[in-house]
C-alpha cells in the first residue's frame, strides 16, 4: 500500500495522524495489531493516520493506553476539536505535546501549564463576562488546559524552563485566596526536577529582551520551534531567522533574571505579604 506522507503543519488532523503513526511504528505494531489492542478496525486506523477521518475522544484515549504515549494523543484530540482557542494555538499545542523541552517567557499572567484550576477559571469566566466566549467555550478551555497539564504526569515529562516577568506574580487574578494558591503552586512546581522557575524583575527595565510572551519548543530531533501570540492569533514558526535570535535572547534573559533560589524566595515573600500566611 502506498504510504501517505503528511505535513503536520497543514492541519491538526494531519498532526494527529502523523503522531499516531510514529507512536505505532516506535512500538513495531502494524495497523492490524494496533486495531486489535484498541478494539478498532485497521481500516479506521489507516484513515486517521492519513487524516481522511477524524478521531473521537474514545479513539484518542484508547490509542494513548495502547501506545503508552502519556496522554499525548488525547491532548492533540482536544487541539483538533476545541473551537474556543485562539487561532493558531491548536497547532502549537500539538507540537507542545511532543516537545522534550519547553522554554517560556510570560508577561502579565501565569502561563497555562503552571496555572491552578481556580486561577484558570477566573480568567475564563472573565472572558465570558466580556462576551468574548460562551460558558460552554469556557468549560472547553478548562478541559483543554487540564489535558495539556497531564503532559507532566508522564514517566518522562518534558523539561520546563519558565521565566516570568514580575507582573505575572503581582497582577491580582481571582482574589487573594486564588492568588495565594497560585503562588504556592509556583513554589511547589519549582521543586520538581524537570521544572525551573525564574523571575525577570521590573528593575531589568529596557535590558529585558522581550516585549511579548515567547515559547521555544525543543523537539526530539533537537529542532526548535518558536511561538508567540498577537491579540487575534498565535504564530508558530520553524524559520531559523526567527528561532535563532529568540534563542539567543532567551539565553540572555536567563542570565539577567533572578536565579531560581532568589525567584522562589521572592514569590514566597509576596504570597505572605500580599495574600496572607
Amino acid at each position: 500500500m502506498r504510504r501517505t506522507e503528511l505535513d503536520p503543519s497543514s492541519s491538526p488532523a494531519a498532526a494527529f495522524g502523523l503522531q499516531l503513526r510514529r507512536s505505532r511504528e516506535i512500538r513495531n505494531l502494524s495497523q492490524v495489531q494496533l486495531g486489535q489492542l484498541m478494539g478498532y478496525s485497521d481500516t479506521l486506523i489507516s484513515c486517521i493516520e492519513r487524516a481522511t477521518r477524524s478521531p473521537t475522544a474514545d479513539f484518542a484515549a484508547r490509542a494513548d493506553e495502547a501506545l503508552a504515549t502519556g496522554g499525548t494523543l488525547g491532548l492533540m484530540w482536544w487541539s483538533l476539536k476545541n473551537q474556543s482557542l485562539l487561532e493558531g494555538f491548536p497547532e502549537y499545542a500539538a507540537e507542545e505535546a511532543k516537545a522534550v523541552e519547553i522554554r517560556l517567557f510570560e508577561l502579565g499572567i501565569i502561563p497555562g501549564l503552571l496555572q491552578t484550576s481556580a486561577y484558570a477559571r477566573a480568567l475564563a469566566q472573565a472572558a465570558v463576562k466580556r462576551g468574548s466566549i460562551t460558558q460552554a467555550q469556557a468549560d472547553e478551555r478548562m478541559d483543554f488546559l487540564a489535558a495539556r497539564q497531564r503532559l507532566f504526569d508522564q514517566p518522562k515529562p518534558p523539561l520546563l524552563h519558565v521565566v516570568l516577568d514580575e507582573s505575572c506574580i503581582r497582577r491580582p487574578i481571582g482574589g487573594r485566596e486564588v492568588m495565594a494558591a497560585q503562588l504556592a503552586r509556583l513554589v511547589e512546581l519549582s521543586e520538581q526536577p524537570n521544572v525551573t522557575v525564574q523571575l525577570a524583575p521590573y528593575s531589568l527595565g529596557e535590558i529585558a529582551p522581550f516585549t511579548m510572551a515567547v515559547t521555544l519548543l525543543t523537539m526530539a530531533d533537537r529542532s526548535v520551534l518558536a511561538y508567540t501570540e498577537s491579540q487575534h492569533r498565535g504564530i508558530l514558526t520553524r524559520e531559523i531567522e526567527t528561532v535563532r535570535p529568540w534563542e539567543r535572547d532567551y539565553h540572555r534573559l536567563q542570565v539577567e533574571a533572578h536565579g531560581t533560589s532568589a525567584s522562589v524566595a521572592k514569590i514566597s515573600r509576596l504570597r505572605k505579604e500580599e495574600h496572607g500566611p
